[in-house]
């Protein structure tokens, strides 16, 4: 297996930097944290996607999807969603094959319903399938999908329509086990974003905490996950480069 890491680990360095320190650092698997519009622009991907493995892309946009797309404004989703082909066309043209969706914020007041919701997802799902993109829902710490059961009802609702991104930070900081996620999400995660944590952290590099990685990636075998986990931290997290590397390498070793 190998083990990639996420663009966003170095914010707010511009992209096209974080890749070339991160690629210097001996990386070769990536996920891109998209932060402007001209970031879209084909002149500027071309410009970086290089010989590089890109294997999913995550949209700046996020913070703001319960409003652009999980509101009761049915045309603002509707021109959104159309919006977002612009992603899904970078990401096919970066060779990525996984779109980061975070969904709906504070949705203790949402207007929606859950069936709402799946239906929207499925809608902009098959959109991305026109460009060759999975469209993955991530557990994310204040959305709809920090907890394990809102995930096992959009899985059983959605069925064959639906795909996830493990994050074990955000599970941590919304107080689930990992785990407990990994079996909601089951056979239909498609991505995953590696941390490890302590009882006084809840973000550090792999390698710096408690967490049972051996244990993770035997669950992840366990319900078929055959892709190229990423490490994804807060610049905060980290003093050095080099310690991405460091953890990159912890987690290769457990994994052989």
């Amino acid at each position: 297996m190998n083990i990639g890491v996420s663009s966003a680990c170095l914010y707010p360095q511009y992209l096209e930097e974080a890749l070339d320190r991160l690629e210097a650092s001996g990386f070769t698997d990536f996920e891109i944290f998209f932060n402007a519009y001209s970031e879209l622009d084909p002149k500027y991907l071309a410009s970086i996607r290089k010989d590089r493995k890109i294997i999913s892309v995550h949209p700046f946009t996020s913070g703001f999807e319960s409003f652009l797309l999980f509101s009761e404004h049915y045309r603002r989703f509707r021109d959104t969603a159309e919006g977002y082909k612009h992603y899904f066309s970078a990401a096919a043209f970066l060779g990525a094959r996984i779109f980061v969706l975070h969904g709906e914020r504070d949705y203790d007041r949402s207007k929606i319903s859950e069936e709402e919701y799946f239906e929207r997802f499925a809608y902009l799902s098959n959109i991305a399938g026109e460009f060759g993109i999975t469209l993955a829902q991530e557990n994310v710490n204040r959305f709809r999908s920090e907890n394990p059961e809102f995930i096992r009802r959009m899985r059983r609702y959605l069925n064959d329509e639906c795909a996830f991104v493990l994050d074990i930070k955000q599970a941590v900081r919304a107080g689930f086990s990992p785990f407990a996620m990994l079996e909601a999400m089951g056979g239909k995660i498609t991505h995953v974003h590696l941390s490890d944590h302590n009882r006084d952290e809840n973000c550090l590099p792999p390698g710096k905490g408690d967490f049972d990685f051996s244990r993770l990636f035997r669950a992840l075998s366990d319900v078929g996950f055959a892709g190229t986990p990423v490490i994804e931290l807060y610049r905060r997290n980290f003093r050095e480069i080099c310690e991405l590397t460091e953890a990159k390498e912890y987690l290769r070793h457990i994994f052989q």
